[in-house]
């Protein structure tokens, strides 16, 4: 029976649905995390054949302590994976110190990790990026500016998500970023004024697509994170041509092999000088783990498939043994501030959406910062069902009307401050 180590299986709550599937296929399934066994779920303990506890999971060496004991006690790993992009650099130390040649190695992060180094892949795929400075000092940023224009976008060079990032829109902005900006290095891109599309794919180890799909974002995710916006997307019936071969091309030149992994893309909603005309596919990242939150549950909910039973077929059989037969539709995710007078209630949401909803829930802190205090997930039948869904939840009271579009509700719910540590 072959070994694999799950780490984290237990965070975020969705992810035992990887070591569930893989225990079906016949796996031996090994976790490590630093949650109590406990506090597992009884469908994920039933998975598990052991389960090490850390304490840190940022201690190396405690990590490497579990991964010996579990390699001591249950002979040679096959696989260890996390699927979580904070974890991605620990993973691959970890196959190299255990020689386990089935995934990524530390040599092969630079290209995936860091933002400033993802432009090569790209431009190998034949796909623009936007241009780009890495932020050293004040002057030379200043010039960069002077060549792209405000607005531009500052994030960390290597980071997870959207968070602690900067949109810098004036002289001032750029100063005030210059005299709280941290020690780790910072990428500078001009800002691309797009739809923020996604390629979402199961690769086997010859990299031949086993699955596809894709999500599209109304508005930036960077916004909803630092700037309180409100946050929906939704998961595509099916992907569009031009995103499907772009997706591919990025396979291709990041030499993806045995992953379920994110691509992210703008598709420019007006002409722009340097990166191409309206409707034109822009790189953004790339990102060698599935797509955070529920989206995992929201392509199973629109192609009524089982994604992480894809996952396990194509880590143990290198093709897929279960397949949907059902006619994919959408999925949307809608997430809501608790501080936000929005103009339906949550009861009124249940009432009006009884049929299509899937999830409708609050979230603990420690996810709700990225996602929303409350999301709703709907399975819907075609575009006009998604926009009808959108207006509903997102439409926001204010003092002078009852109602207001979502765009006014943004602006009027910002807060003055731009950056969210």
């Amino acid at each position: 029976m072959k070994n694999f180590i799950f780490i984290s299986p237990g965070f975020p709550g969705n992810y035992e649905n990887f070591c569930i599937a893989l225990k079906a296929n016949g796996i031996n399934v090994l976790g490590i995390g630093d949650t109590p066994y406990d506090s597992l779920s009884p469908a994920l303990r039933s998975s598990l054949t052991e389960y090490y506890r850390v304490e840190n999971m940022e201690d190396y060496d405690a990590m490497f302590r579990a991964v010996a004991f579990l390699s001591f006690h249950h002979g040679k790993i096959d696989w260890l994976e996390s699927n979580n992009e904070y974890w991605l650099m620990q993973d691959a130390q970890l196959r190299e110190d255990f020689h386990i040649t089935t995934g990524l190695m530390p040599k092969d992060m630079a290209l995936i990790k860091y933002k400033s180094q993802m432009k090569e892949g790209y431009k190998k795929a034949g796909i623009p990026t936007a241009r780009h400075h890495l932020v050293s000092d004040l002057k030379s940023a200043a010039s960069f500016i002077r060549q792209v224009g405000y607005p531009v976008i500052v994030k960390p060079d290597s980071g997870v998500g959207a968070s602690d990032t900067w949109k810098i829109r004036n002289d001032q902005d750029l100063k005030s970023f210059f005299c709280n900006v941290p020690s780790v290095p910072y990428i500078m891109e001009e800002f691309v004024p797009g739809e923020i599309c996604s390629y979402d794919a199961i690769v086997n180890s010859k990299g031949r697509v086993l699955f596809e799909t894709g999500n599209i974002s109304p508005i930036s995710i960077m916004d909803c994170v630092n700037e309180h916006d409100t946050i929906h997307f939704y998961i595509v019936d099916q992907l569009a041509q031009d995103l499907r071969e772009c997706g591919r091309a990025c396979l291709k030149a990041f030499r993806v092999r045995s992953r379920f992994v994110h691509l992210e893309f703008f598709r420019l909603t007006k002409d722009h000088d340097y990166l191409g005309k309206k409707g034109q596919i822009i790189g953004l990242e790339v990102n060698m783990r599935p797509s955070g939150g529920p989206t995992p549950d929201m392509i199973n909910f629109a192609y009524s498939t089982n994604c992480y039973q894809h996952y396990a077929d194509m880590m143990v059989y290198d093709r897929l043994r279960h397949k949907s037969r059902s006619t994919p539709c959408f999925c949307a995710f809608v997430g809501r501030w608790r501080d936000v007078p929005y103009t339906h209630s949550h009861t009124e949401i249940l009432c009006a959406f009884k049929e299509q909803l899937k999830a409708a829930e609050e979230l603990p802190e420690i996810l709700a910062h990225g996602m929303g205090n409350y999301i709703y997930l709907a399975k819907l039948e075609n575009q006009e069902d998604i926009d009808e869904f959108f207006r509903y939840t997102l439409e926001v009271q204010t003092p002078d009307s009852d109602k207001t579009s979502l765009e006014e509700a943004a602006l009027q719910h910002k807060p003055d401050i731009k950056k969210t540590n």
